[in-house]
Formats: structure tokens, C-alpha cells, sequence
């Protein structure tokens, strides 16, 4: 038996339950947010009593960080792992996989205590993913590789975050934004790498 299928007191618990949880926790986060979404309706959308809910988590906020530690763990390897890409090429490909509304920031956003397990992971992963877009600015031969990832990080975070505001796709700018970054920061002749 696996630790996911357990509860908190490490007992066996209902068949997928703490997985249809997580999986009604993600989607309802995603489509109406945190604050707004209450147990009640989460354990509805989950076919889940109260009961059972409370038994694989102690309570909102450690579903909140569950469903943060589940999303993109590996901070988007898909795009900065392919080795058919330039590493100039796996820079502007984050922009076509990153997800329309962070869920990192719409929990930063709804969650005001800077020590909540979520806004912990929230703050991990942004600089996490940052350095991954740096160390890719750096393998492509950036004068100022740091600079370049915080640049790329914060586009792509404002084209998120614009997207949700305006319910529009911001990241074809923002491509076209990062483009210009790299260029700028990426001497010729290591764009050839």
C-alpha cells in the first residue's frame, strides 16, 4: 500500500477518494478559486462525504499545498529537457506550454499569510522556475544569464495574469516580447549553439 493511499493516521482509505479529492480540488480552484470554493462543494464534485474528506486531508489549507506540490512538480520538463531544441529555442517554448492562470499565483493572490504551506510552494516554485529559465539563458550563451531567466519569469507571469484579467491569450506577446529579450541578451554567435 502506498503512502497516497492513506490517510493522514496512515490508514487504508476508500478506493480513489483522496484522487478524486485532488483532481475536483484542481478543477474547482482553477474555475472559480480558492476562497470561493467551499468543502461542501468540494466534497460534492469529489462524490465524497465530509468525513472522508477530513480523512486523507486535516483541512483546506493542506489540500490547497497538495494540489500546488502535484502541479508541474518538475517545473515544465518537457520543455527545458528536450534536446531536439536549442536552448534559445526551449526559452521561447515555455511560453507555448505555460498554463493560462498560474495556479502559483492565483494562490499568492487569495492567500495573504506569506507563511501558508501554499504561498510557500507558490514562492519555491517561482524561484525554482526561474533558474530553470536561467540556466537555459546560460547554456545559450547569455552575457547576463541571471537576468535573462528573471526577465522571461516575470513576462511570462504578467502574460498570465493579464490573460485572466482580460479572459484573453497575452502569451503571443509575450512571445514576441521574449524574443526580443533573448536576442538582445545572446551574443550571434552563441545563438548558433
Amino acid at each position: 500500500m502506498t503512502e497516497l493511499e492513506k490517510g493522514p493516521r496512515g490508514l487504508r482509505r476508500g478506493r480513489g477518494a483522496r484522487e478524486r479529492i485532488v483532481s475536483a480540488s484542481q478543477r474547482l480552484f482553477r474555475d472559480q478559486g480558492i476562497n470561493t470554493t467551499g468543502m461542501d462543494q468540494l466534497c460534492a464534485a469529489a462524490e465524497v462525504s465530509k468525513r472522508t474528506l477530513y480523512q486523507h486531508f486535516s483541512g483546506k489549507d493542506e489540500l490547497i499545498a497538495e494540489c500546488l506540490r502535484r502541479f508541474d512538480p518538475d517545473i515544465l520538463p518537457e520543455v527545458f529537457d528536450r534536446t531536439d531544441l536549442t536552448p534559445r529555442e526551449r526559452l521561447l517554448a515555455a511560453f507555448e506550454v505555460h498554463a493560462p492562470l498560474c495556479p502559483f499565483i492565483a494562490a499568492a493572490v487569495e492567500i495573504p499569510d506569506p507563511g501558508h504551506p501554499a504561498r510557500v510552494l507558490a514562492r519555491d516554485y517561482k524561484i525554482g522556475f526561474a533558474a530553470r529559465l536561467a540556466d537555459a539563458a546560460r547554456e545559450a550563451g547569455a552575457a547576463d544569464p541571471e537576468r535573462l531567466g528573471e526577465q522571461l519569469a516575470l513576462l511570462l507571469d504578467g502574460a498570465s495574469a493579464r490573460g485572466r484579467v482580460l479572459n484573453a491569450d497575452a502569451f503571443a506577446t509575450a512571445t514576441a516580447i521574449a524574443a526580443v529579450l533573448i536576442d538582445d541578451a545572446i551574443p550571434a554567435a552563441a545563438d548558433r549553439i
